[in-house]
């Protein structure tokens, strides 16, 4: 099996949901979810830098981007084939490209879930 750590930033509303739902989907436990803003997680390198990219470790090889999320799919039996594609360096280039583009409306997603959820909290 492979040795595979996921770092996520847990004051991300977004990453809450993403890794609520990846940690559903990982019924063999074959993720280690680690939450970057915990202060006492322990960081393979600066914790801002690992907060503004989402990072796996995969079989000791530290990830970022899209081949992050490719080595986390991986570890998934039912997402395994889009992992799998993106060892194709095309597809791989392809992904990173809309992740680099997500990075961009990241900050205002937030933004619009916290107020969303700071809405549902006030009802």
């Amino acid at each position: 099996m492979t040795d595979l750590v996921v770092w996520h930033d847990g004051n991300c509303p977004l990453c809450r949901r993403e890794i609520a739902l990846m940690r559903r989907l990982d019924r063999r436990g074959a993720i280690t979810f680690v939450d970057a803003t915990d202060p006492d997680a322990s960081c393979p390198i600066d914790r801002r830098d690992l907060l503004a990219r989402f990072h796996a470790r995969e079989d000791g090889t530290m990830l970022s981007g899209a081949a992050a999320f490719a080595a986390m799919w991986r570890a998934i039996p039912v997402l395994r084939p889009l992992g799998l594609l993106a060892r194709n360096g095309t597809a791989l280039r392809l992904l990173e490209r809309a992740y680099l583009g997500f990075l961009v409306v990241r900050p205002r997603l937030q933004a619009a879930l916290r107020g969303r959820q700071a809405g549902e909290r006030g009802r």
